[in-house]
């Protein structure tokens, strides 16, 4: 009870699984066995079955000896819940549980590979139970408790399927087992007529369910409610939610329509060509194809601009023949190349990325689609060459010696695949490269924007109110973590203006496909509230930087002896200090760009921008390692180029490194 209060706002009631009070299969037994929070009982039945040694932190141990450690999966698709708190409650009796936080995608490669020992899921479809069985019954893989025995019912074992013996994963429950009885159960119920006998014969079923506990639940479930458009018509005030029943498949969706729709013309030509010309699945299209999209096209468009920048530089080197440039140019080269062979390194690390936890999975199918699919995974990623032409293929470098499209590369703006679903990362990507730029570079313009005029104030009016008052709101926005900034934007929009500033879209705008006058007057409404909340933690660090280089710098002789000669003040300032103080904001450029994009993807995530720090930051908890190490080296290269302009730029504004680049 006190976890239904804390995490579900006291709705529902403690229970286990069971069909419901709403169903005809209800059985009160299944519904109120061990909900009790006893302690004590709980430690009595442990010590019984012998688990009475115990470890220094008081965790108890295996009867070898060997600490008792159990690991909890969990996904994004049910969330953490209140796991942390029967954890907790676990740890009072002894008994040792970690939390695994996993991406659905892994969660899966992993449960399928049977290598969980406790997880997290959510009843669906229990209103029906000769349906849906999984949680009563081991019918299949998805009955988590038994996912060995579950596949050899679903392949036939029960009937002496003689094709059981090559199906890996399939365990055969020993003779007297109750999952076994359960199953002859189902099986007798399934050829039951008439509803009151099916729940007679599967009453015995719920009975084994409610002694065994093969599922710890922890409340009855709560409405599922559905924001239904004002437009929709023929949508059915209830209706049951379940998995099986594919709600809302079984609320009539067939005689729904919505009235004014409202579609643009790419959105009606993309239904239309969806219909006409279907996608396949990416990993049955050629390897070779181009990517496609705009975001695809943007992305091979920027690191060709990148390029095209080194060799723009390289010729400024020419004209200028400052070696300052020429330094910073040479070192860019090793550092692409050493910071490319570092990601490599990284992205094959782990031993169990996705890739490898997918074909797990598919071997433990051991179906003819399967064999062929982990044969299609090999060739797609090139498992069977090393390590060195595996690193070359994704750099781009073997492309320069074939010109054959497969071999295209980083350095040809193509950035692989996606491990987790087979996708070309260029189009992935999609328009969130698009709308990333935009937002740094419009934080980047409010940033300076604010706080270079701010920081000069405070450094010419210093120990003055306004100092105090800005070093104080200074201070204030430095210590505001962003997320928590975005998290009190959008409650004061609500409840004082009544506005949503979440997104970066209104809902007629998010799903449109291509750009118009329309969204992009749009976006533009949306984009202030990420600028604002990731400018405003960069403005107060600034702000005090600004202040504290030109306190510096006015304190200096070259500005005495220039006042001394009669030269304005507000020329002064602006000509010499002003140009110096500078050098921190122009040498930062290079960071920028990266700290915005991986820094602020939690601050997307809140205000659920479609920008590629939560794409990145889900690649990385899927492990899907070519995703990821392709978004680093997106950053990373990024990160080089940005330096080498600010460099440039400081040999423009600063006299010292023009004088002093040739000398060193």
């Amino acid at each position: 009870q006190a976890i239904i209060d804390s995490e579900y706002n006291g709705q529902g009631e403690p229970a286990q699984l069971d069909p419901g009070p709403e169903s005809p299969f209800h059985h009160p037994p299944l519904f109120k066995s061990f909900i009790d929070f006893d302690p004590d009982r709980a430690n009595e039945l442990l010590d019984g079955l012998g688990l009475v040694e115990r470890d220094g932190d008081g965790y108890r141990r295996f009867a070898n000896g060997t600490r008792m450690v159990f690991f909890l999966y969990v996904t994004d698709y049910t969330g953490n819940g209140p796991a942390q708190l029967m954890i907790d409650d676990w740890a009072r009796v002894g008994i040792r549980v970690v939390l695994k936080d996993r991406a659905r995608s892994l969660w899966q490669a992993e449960w399928i590979a049977m290598e969980q020992d406790l997880t997290v899921w959510s009843g669906e479809s229990d209103f029906f139970p000769l349906v849906e069985s999984r949680n009563f019954v081991p019918t299949n893989t998805s009955s988590f408790y038994a996912p060995g025995y579950g596949e050899w019912y679903f392949r036939g074992g029960l009937w002496d399927d003689p094709r059981i013996a090559d199906t890996p994963g399939a365990l055969e429950p020993p003779p007297g087992h109750p999952l076994l009885r359960t199953m002859h159960v189902l099986d007798k119920a399934l050829m039951t007529t008439g509803q009151d006998a099916q729940v007679e014969v599967f009453r015995e079923a719920l009975d084994i369910a409610a002694e065994n506990v093969w599922t710890i639940s922890v409340s009855t479930p709560p409405p599922q409610l559905a924001i239904v458009d004002r437009r929709l018509r023929n949508v059915p005030k209830n209706a049951v939610y379940a998995a099986r029943c594919s709600t809302p498949a079984n609320a009539g969706i067939e005689t729904w329509y919505l009235e004014d729709p409202g579609d643009t013309q790419a959105t009606v030509k993309m239904m239309r060509e969806s219909i006409v010309d279907p996608i396949l699945d990416p990993r049955l299209k050629d390897m070779r194809r181009e990517a496609s999209g705009s975001g695809g096209t943007a992305l091979v468009w920027m690191f060709r601009s990148l390029i095209y920048g080194v060799i723009l530089a390289a010729v400024l080197l020419l004209i200028l023949r400052h070696p300052f440039v020429g330094r910073r140019l040479v070192i860019m080269i090793p550092t692409l190349a050493i910071i490319s062979v570092v990601v490599f390194t990284i992205i094959q690390l782990p031993k169990n990325d996705f890739l490898t936890a997918r074909i797990q999975e598919l071997e433990m199918l051991g179906d003819e689609y399967s064999v062929q699919e982990v044969k299609d995974l090999r060739e797609m990623f090139f498992t069977s060459e090393s390590q060195l032409s595996r690193y070359l293929r994704w750099i781009g470098l073997r492309w320069f010696t074939t010109f054959e499209p497969v071999d295209r590369g980083l350095l040809q703006g193509y950035l692989g695949r996606s491990m987790e679903n087979g996708r070309i990362v260029n189009d992935i990507v999609g328009d969130r490269i698009l709308l990333t730029v935009f937002i740094s570079l419009f934080t980047i313009a409010f940033t300076w924007l604010f706080a270079l005029p701010t920081g000069i104030y405070s450094a010419v009016r210093q120990y003055s109110i306004g100092d105090y008052t800005l070093t104080f709101l200074g201070f204030i926005g430095m210590c505001v973590p962003n997320f928590l900034l975005a998290l009190i934007l959008i409650h004061l929009s609500s409840e004082w203006f009544g506005i949503k500033v979440s997104g970066l879209f209104s809902s007629e705008f998010a799903g449109q496909v291509g750009w118009s006058w329309a969204k992009l007057n749009d976006l533009l409404k949306h984009i202030w509230v990420p600028i604002i909340v990731l400018g405003v933690g960069g403005t107060a660090g600034m702000i005090r930087v600004m202040r504290g280089n030109l306190l510096d710098e006015l304190r200096k002789p070259y500005v005495t002896t220039a006042r001394a000669k009669g030269v304005r003040p507000l020329r002064l300032l602006l000509k010499y200090p002003v140009r110096l103080a500078l050098n921190p904001f122009i040498s930062g450029i290079g960071v920028i760009f990266p700290q915005l994009v991986s820094g602020g993807a939690i601050v997307a995530m809140v205000l659920s921008l479609p920008t590629v720090g939560p794409l990145m930051l889900s690649s990385l908890m899927a492990q899907d390692m070519y995703l990821a190490g392709s978004m680093l080296m997106v950053l990373s290269t990024l990160g080089v180029f940005g330096t080498l302009v600010s460099d440039l730029l400081l040999l423009m504004l600063d006299p010292r490194i023009r004088m002093e680049g040739g000398t060193r």
